[in-house]
């Protein structure tokens, strides 16, 4: 008898655990903009490049300027890798010279 109380107790103490750690992480607007800016610094090619980034309701929005075109379209395609992010609307420039 104690055994099978036992039992029971431990399964539902597995399956509380299990429901807790299935709940995924609340992914917003804030949540969003801080791993966008993350991975732009982080990056080696648009790392130095004082980009600005705002979202609203997961539409991310770049801007600032580039030295170049292919660090332009780097900070955009870095910016899509990010969970939650439904589109990019760069408006980052190319500096003339």
């Amino acid at each position: 008898m104690i055994n099978k109380i036992a039992l029971v107790l431990l399964a539902c103490f597995l399956l509380s655990a299990i429901c807790l750690a299935k709940e995924p992480p609340v992914v917003n607007d804030d949540t969003i903009s801080d791993q966008v800016r993350i991975n732009l610094v982080s990056d080696k090619v648009v790392g130095v490049l004082p980009f600005e980034v705002s979202v609203k309701q997961g539409v991310v929005t770049l801007s600032g300027t580039a030295d170049q075109a292919s660090q332009r379209s780097r900070a955009e395609k870095l910016a899509k890798k990010v969970k939650g992010v439904k589109s990019v609307v760069n408006q980052i420039t190319i500096k003339t010279k």
